[in-house]
């Protein structure tokens, strides 16, 4: 008779010089099952002093550190044999950054502003891809492993609305902790009052902002739209360098 042994968890270290951002991702993780995290760090040579003594399977690593630039320390840690993989947590959008990272085991990218539901759908495809061991029956099951990696297509917007737009307009509601008018915002983002309330409403609808009505003024009352944090409300849903 065999016993099953238990499955680890994944131990990811959290590597970040915000120590508010670390304290969020150290949490944020934590809530995923099947990872714990095992320690955080500020700095690179931190964070290196916590590799060499603490088993790490992950590191959740921002790339703008003090001391070094993320994708610099992840090549130290290749050349002095530490096989823990990386996903980059940062706010550049810079692509070469990207296709370097992947050289030197970067799995995932998670950009800044970031949600909780972001960084989960990440760790949960890492799982996955972490799961995978043995020797793959043909070239199928080589692309399902891969492809447990790649987060989903976003789905497709509503006619009229853009990407770029619908970033900035989600940046300055977010960054308004009171709400906003679609008047307001429509001053703020530059863009027409019947578009902005547009916008706004496709954010409610995703679920991503919230709508009341605003009193005090004469005649029908205004609705304020405010975003909708993380459903513990934590502050460190979102995280901007």
């Amino acid at each position: 008779m065999t016993t099953e042994q238990p499955v680890q968890p994944i131990r990811v270290l959290v590597v970040e010089d915000d120590p508010v951002a670390a304290d969020a991702h150290v949490m944020y993780v934590g809530r995923v099952p099947g990872f714990v995290a095992v320690g955080k760090a500020h700095t690179g040579a931190e964070a290196r002093r916590l590799l060499d003594r603490t088993p790490v399977d992950l590191l959740l690593l921002d790339l703008h550190l003090p001391d070094v630039h993320g994708l610099q320390f992840a090549r130290s840690l290749r050349a002095a044999g530490h096989h823990a993989d990386v996903i980059a947590v940062t706010s550049a959008r810079d692509l070469t950054v990207v296709r370097e990272g992947v050289s030197l085991g970067v799995v995932q990218y998670v950009l800044k502003p970031f949600t909780f539901a972001t960084l989960r759908d990440r760790l949960v495809r890492y799982a996955e891809f972490h799961a995978a061991v043995g020797e793959a029956s043909g070239q199928d099951e080589v692309d399902r492993a891969l492809a447990s990696l790649r987060a989903p297509s976003p789905a497709a917007l509503p006619k009229g609305l853009s990407s770029p737009t619908l970033e900035r307009v989600t940046v300055a509601l977010r960054d308004c902790g009171a709400g906003l008018t679609a008047a307001a915002l429509a001053e703020a983002v530059g863009i027409s009052r019947i578009t902005a309330r547009r916008y706004l409403e496709h954010l409610v609808d995703a679920g991503r902002a919230a709508r009341n009505p605003q009193y005090g003024t004469v005649g029908r009352p205004e609705l304020q739209y405010r975003w909708v944090r993380d459903e513990r409300g934590d502050r460190g849903d979102e995280q901007r360098r």
